[in-house]
């Protein structure tokens, strides 16, 4: 230890901040077009793809969010981990492939490609905004925490500034290209830190299913364990044993609990609560902007099917591992239920290793090193994508489509520059905002935007011919925006800005409907895009047929087009 801080930790955070800073310039002196900096060329194999892809998808929330939930609220909060690698499914059924075939840059590019409309080119690029915005900030939440937990007394605001500007310097030198290779190396990292540890800790510790009937118990009297070690009893702040251990339990219960109803009455708001998580989590992956830009990197159709699927094996075994720091944490470390913010359980994953340390010391430090250099791998490789994605939006769509779409090469590029040092100071000053704010819960707001705009707009457009411009606009606008605004209503009530603590005790279910949104404004998106396309169905592009064959037919059919290229000629 030297001044609070221990070396082993901070040398493997260090190691892996200073192997992203160098693989990223190294990978920089690749990228000279503007095809390397939005789409790495179109040349990442499937292999390298899904692995970036992986990387990119398995953000602060995966690595530290997913723990510190299971921690906080039980098991109801499995569903996080269980819907993200579903998502994956239905991307690969429905979307991936097809949105390759369409050939863009950018799924603006698509949008507008899709209707021959500029102007829902510049409504997709709100949404790209809005959804990249919301989650960068439990990104930011996941560097504060670290930052904190490495150097003791260090604010949460430093730590978010110093991580903020290493990404954004990293995206500005590179783009797209710069952080394929940067991406597939911190997901093997991440799955290398997760895993590892959790080894180390049941050997020691005792079992994932030793714990679990721990807390099964109905009886908060400690518990001698096998390791000499001791069920610490809870404090206050943290949920009793029965609603932690059940499936509708202390997550899906804020708003009722808050309103007094009792247990009886709170069993049909959880479902609702479930329910609307449920298809925000699933839907809402088939709608991020940042995941579904990386399939225009591979070569065809083809190989994004084939990426989709290994993403969703890459991804379904590491959310093995991350519910077990939650299950031990609850027996080990109940102290953090008392704390809040960057000091809560979202850092379980960071803090549980090093209780190895009793047992072997220096062994739980270098375990606690190895855990904090994941967790930088996490929110880092997340941040890079979404800082890509949202500059992509302004540098190509906004800068090179409206403002100056006969804008040089050249003058592209250092659009894409700018772009990126605008776009991360915002996200560092939002994300000095939400240190009270649960990592996951954050995140899964930001699905549920996504899920109400983007997730309808993909669907409808690549597999129903019948829609229309104005339909795909109103239904994006509508589900998008009333989303976006129940959960900033939830969110500004939270964060003490607007008083409206009173009126969700009266009205509980009000509260669910805005704090998670999917359940309504999903369908009243997809209905919405229905019936207005029914009602101007006359306006269907006159191209339609062959719009719906580039998307749908095989590529050996040699219908495939690249779409952005066509424009190109004319810069």
């Amino acid at each position: 230890m030297f001044w609070g801080i221990d070396l082993w930790i901070f040398a493997f955070s260090f190691l892996m901040v200073g192997a992203t800073l160098a693989m990223g310039f190294w990978s920089a002196g690749k990228s000279k077009t503007a095809h390397d900096f939005f789409v790495a060329g179109r040349s990442v194999s499937v292999g390298w793809n899904a692995a970036a892809i992986s990387g990119e998808y398995l953000s602060a929330a995966s690595f530290m969010g997913v723990a510190g939930m299971v921690m906080k609220f039980g098991y109801d909060a499995l569903w996080y981990p269980v819907c993200y690698a579903c998502g994956y499914l239905f991307l690969l059924l429905f979307i991936a492939g097809p949105l390759r075939r369409f050939g863009a840059y950018t799924i603006p590019d698509f949008a507008e490609g899709r209707f021959d409309s500029p102007l829902f080119r510049k409504i997709a690029v709100i949404f790209v905004l809005c959804i990249g915005f919301f989650y960068t900030m439990p990104q930011m939440k996941g560097a504060g925490t670290a930052l904190a937990y490495i150097f003791p007394g260090l604010p949460y605001e430093i730590g978010v500034v110093v991580v903020g500007a290493v990404i954004t310097l990293n995206v500005a030198m590179g783009g797209m290209k710069g952080i394929t290779l940067v991406q597939a190396f911190q997901y093997w990292a991440k799955l290398f830190a997760i895993s590892a540890p959790i080894f180390v800790l049941m050997m020691v510790f005792g079992s994932y299913s030793y714990h679990l009937k721990l807390n099964q118990s109905s009886t908060s009297t400690p518990v001698v364990m096998e390791s000499s070690s001791l069920k610490k009893i809870l404090p206050p702040q943290a949920p009793e044993d029965k609603k932690w251990i059940s499936p509708f339990g202390a997550l899906t219960t804020k708003a009722t609990s808050a309103a007094g109803l009792t247990l009886e009455q709170q069993k049909t708001y959880s479902l609702l609560y479930t329910y609307s998580l449920i298809v925000a989590l699933i839907c809402g992956t088939a709608g991020l902007p940042h995941i579904l830009v990386r399939f225009y990197t591979n070569p065809d159709g083809a190989a994004a099917k084939r990426t989709a699927m290994w993403v969703m094996i890459l991804i379904g075994v590491f959310y093995l591992f991350t519910p077990i720091f939650g299950v031990l944490g609850r027996n080990l470390l109940p102290e953090l239920y008392a704390a809040t913010g960057a000091k809560g359980t979202d850092k379980v994953v960071l803090e549980l290793p090093r209780l190895v340390n009793e047992r072997w010391p220096m062994v739980g430090s270098i375990l606690s090193g190895i855990t904090c250099a994941g967790a930088f791998a996490a929110f880092m490789s997340t941040f890079s994508g979404l800082l890509v994605s949202m500059t992509g939006a302004l540098a190509h769509d906004v800068y090179g489509r409206m403002l100056r779409p006969k804008a040089s090469t050249q003058e592209r590029l250092l659009a894409f520059k700018v772009a990126a040092v605008l776009v991360g100071a915002v996200a560092i000053i939002l994300g000095m905002q939400v240190e009270r704010f649960d990592i996951n819960f954050m995140v899964g707001q930001a699905f549920a935007i996504a899920a109400a705009s983007y997730f309808p707009l993909l669907f409808l457009s690549t597999w129903w011919r019948g829609i229309t411009m104005k339909g795909a606009a109103t239904g994006m606008l509508g589900g998008g925006i009333l989303a976006l605004a129940g959960i900033s209503l939830t969110s500004f009530n939270d964060l003490k800005w607007i008083p409206l603590a009173d009126f969700w005790i009266r009205y509980p279910v009000l509260r669910i409907l805005c704090e998670q949104p999917a359940i309504w404004a999903v369908p009243l998106a997809i209905g919405l895009m229905i019936i207005v396309s029914k009602l101007t169905r006359h306006e269907i592009p006159s191209d339609i047929r062959m719009k719906m064959l580039v998307l749908h037919s095989p590529e050996g059919l040699g219908l495939k087009q690249e779409y952005i290229e066509e424009h190109q000629h004319g810069h």
